[in-house]
């Protein structure tokens, strides 16, 4: 097994102490760091994606795997260049106004900075307004809205109504998502994108932001 291999699999099974330990081996041995993120510890974080959507792990595997992958990103960053990596993507995420509840958000969020995308968390009770400030502030493609409450649902309808009267119009996609949102939610308000799960969102999150940028 290869040292980026044995990264990978270490990150999956969260093993935080370890994967910072041969983070800072590969950067000795001369492997270069754009291949020991996208080679370990991406490719770690996907595989743990790829079984979350499966249910073949659960939240508090993939908590763990994220809190491997953040661990071996902080020895990581100093020797990555912003050259070195190829932009996925900035994706500006927030559960909606009312609302404060942000597991499923956060773990959208992991799962997204795990595909390799910028990911910019407003939080929770996000107004409609702020989303489209934050897309403009930092040129993201996506904008991406969460909601765990029916009654907080209609504030992505003004998310989408902003959008659309603003000059990001051609410039965003709108993903939503939550336990009470459904596919014919996401396309009656005119949002681009629904998933059901966090692993889906991130996958879909890479694909909108490719077609925009």
């Amino acid at each position: 097994m290869s040292i980026l291999e044995e990264l990978s699999a270490l990150l999956q099974q969260g093993r935080a102490p370890k994967v910072k330990q041969l983070v800072a081996k590969a950067l000795e041995e001369g492997i270069a760091p754009k291949d020991i993120l996208e080679q370990g510890l991406l490719a770690g974080m996907g595989v743990i994606g790829d079984k979350f959507k499966l249910n073949q792990v659960f939240v508090p595997e993939v908590l763990i795997a994220a809190r491997a992958m953040n661990a071996g990103l902080e020895v990581l960053k100093p020797a990555l260049q912003t050259g070195d990596v190829e932009d996925k993507g900035t994706v500006v995420i927030g559960t909606v106004k009312g609302d404060q509840h942000d597991i499923g958000k956060n773990l959208v969020k992991m799962m997204m900075e795990g595909r390799g995308l910028k990911v910019i968390d407003l939080g929770v009770n996000v107004p409609a307004e702020k989303y489209l400030e934050a897309a403009r502030d930092s040129g993201a493609q996506i904008i991406a809205c969460s909601a765990l409450l029916t009654t907080t649902m209609g504030e992505m309808k003004r998310v989408v109504e902003l959008v659309n009267a603003s000059d990001l119009r051609d410039k965003v996609k709108i993903m939503i998502g939550g336990a009470p949102v459904t596919d014919d939610f996401c396309q009656s308000i005119g949002a681009d994108q629904y998933t059901p799960d966090a692993a889906s969102a991130a996958e879909e999150a890479v694909r909108l932001a490719a077609m925009v940028s």
